[in-house]
């Protein structure tokens, strides 16, 4: 029990560490991923109360523009008026096309100024008319926006910057960052402090679509690995708490023998899929005629697996070839006695259509019979209808040459599957099937007994027999004969049986009268 027990562990530690190692980076990442949205989103709101400052010197010289642009007295004050309205404005002034000075609103204001720039030296706004410039004054860096307002003369608002502003950043990073407006060309107009730049400074910047403007922010990388980190323990812990999930779940996956494919190859070499018989009966005499070959799993540990588990999963898989090879061999080897020494008794074999049309279907198949010594006439191939056929015309290929071999070829599930008329008749099989669904309702509705008369009629004209399976009852077998159906198969004579019960069965109902020369049942 110990070294069980210490695998189990291992695995749920090497599982556990692995989780863990993945949710750290994934903490990291999800860290980064929300630190870039956050400081973006920061940026944007810095960026937004540039853009509103540049509108507001905007719509300060909206009114003065549609007014004259003189230097006389009587203007100013006009001008005067619209700049005592607007509290961020601290000048307007009317300059010449070179951008030259010609009066001010405040004129002292002038003495100020530590530079003036020339027209060239402004930045083209979104408006074709205007244009944006840095005034380097002595108390502060104010923005300049300029309007022509003839090809003469244009008229510039001089609007004062807050540092204070741009103070956006959280208390985390507010004494390890900065954050500065900058015109488009790089020229700065204001920041929250002084900063040393460093190689490793985490940058970012926003641009402006409106106005030739960015916010430039500089952050210290060791302040910004603690900032934000909310999700990485709630990332981790969930790692964590995953990861023993998955430890516990691989541990018992890697631990459990097989999956149920390796399961099933295993049970296909051990022989634990063993062949079992259901009796084919002549319903006139109750003679015992043949029997259907049906598979069952039995595992060691005695539990029975369902042959629609395991016959869908070979499908599947591509091991339905393999399987009917084991069934078939073992099947003709229990029964090569009763074969040998009855040559009229026949054995109806499952075979699935994807396997029939294959290649080396018909080879294998002789090889198979011949190394069990059974005629191929006392063999017939009973194509099933869980699928259909995707090229018939490949598959009646297949059908003549097993013809040719002498085997015989059923179609099951006649009438509900997939086997139509074209297919009944464009493959020229010798039995069809009745479907269990058409006995069960013979007796009670009449349109399944025209449905078997029918069949039968069919089967008559094209020289085929019909077997009807699945027959549960006296009556059944009864209404079958008088609807001319011949054979039949089902529980009303026995339920599948194991090779040693199917031996003691057979010795236990002779044949009661000679069969009739016609009969050709599988």
């Amino acid at each position: 029990m110990r070294w069980p027990r210490l695998s189990h562990l291992a695995i749920v530690a090497a599982v556990l560490a692995g989780c863990v190692g993945a949710g750290d980076l994934a903490g990291r990442y999800l860290i980064e991923i929300r630190q870039a949205q956050h400081i973006d989103e920061l940026s944007q709101i810095a960026l937004r109360r540039a853009e509103d400052t540049a509108r507001y010197g905007l719509r300060a010289l909206a009114d003065v523009t549609n007014a004259s642009a003189d230097c006389d007295a009587a203007t100013m004050q006009g001008v005067r008026l619209h700049v005592y309205r607007h509290s961020l404005v601290k000048d307007i002034r009317v300059v010449s096309r070179d951008a030259s000075v010609l009066c001010s609103a405040f004129s002292e204001t002038l003495e100020f100024d530590k530079g003036w720039v020339t027209r060239d030296e402004m930045l083209d706004m979104q408006d074709a008319n205007a244009l944006m410039f840095r005034v380097e004054q002595f108390y502060g860096t104010a923005l300049g926006i300029m309007v022509d307002k003839s090809p003469e003369l244009g008229v510039v608002a001089i609007v004062g910057l807050n540092d204070s502003n741009f103070d956006i950043m959280p208390d985390t990073l507010r004494g390890a960052s900065q954050v500065e407006l900058r015109l488009a060309n790089g020229i700065r107009l204001a920041s929250t402090g002084e900063w040393t730049e460093a190689a490793t400074d985490v940058r970012h910047v926003q641009r402006s679509a409106s106005f030739p403007l960015e916010i430039s922010m500089r952050i210290r990388p060791e302040a910004l690995a603690q900032w934000d980190r909310e999700t990485y323990w709630a990332t981790v812990g969930l790692a964590a708490l995953l990861g023993m999930i998955f430890g516990w779940l691989a541990a018992r996956a890697l631990l459990r023998p097989l999956t149920p494919l390796e399961e099933l190859d295993r049970g296909i070499a051990a022989g634990e899929i063993r062949p079992y018989f259901q009796p084919l009966f002549d319903l006139a005499s109750g003679n015992i005629v043949g029997a259907e070959l049906l598979a069952r799993w039995i595992k060691p540990d005695g539990t029975v697996v369902a042959p629609n588990r395991f016959i869908e999963l070979a499908e599947e898989s591509g091991r339905i070839g393999e399987l009917t090879w084991h069934l078939m061999r073992a099947g003709l080897g229990e029964l090569r006695e009763l074969m040998s020494a009855d040559k009229r008794f026949k054995l109806s074999v499952n075979i699935s259509p994807r396997h029939f049309v294959t290649p080396d279907f018909v080879p294998s198949l002789r090889a198979v019979v011949h190394g069990c010594g059974v005629a191929t006439r006392q063999v017939t191939l009973e194509l099933t209808e869980r699928e259909s056929f995707e090229d018939a015309a490949r598959a009646a290929e297949i059908v003549a040459a097993v013809h040719e071999l002498g085997f015989k070829v059923a179609l099951d599930d006649v009438g509900i599957g997939h086997s139509g008329l074209s297919q009944i008749q464009r493959l020229r099989a010798d039995v069809l099937k009745v479907d269990k669904f058409f006995v069960d309702t013979l007796c009670r509705d009449d349109s399944a007994r025209i449905m078997v008369e029918t069949l039968v009629r069919l089967a008559a004209e094209m020289n085929m027999d019909v077997v009807a399976e699945g027959i549960e009852s006296d009556e059944q077998s009864r209404a079958l004969a008088q609807c001319g159906v011949t054979t039949g198969q089902g529980y009303v004579m026995s339920r599948p049986l194991a090779p040693d019960a199917f031996r003691s069965f057979m010795r236990e109902h002779p044949a009661k009268a000679e069969r009739p020369a016609r009969h050709r049942a599988a």
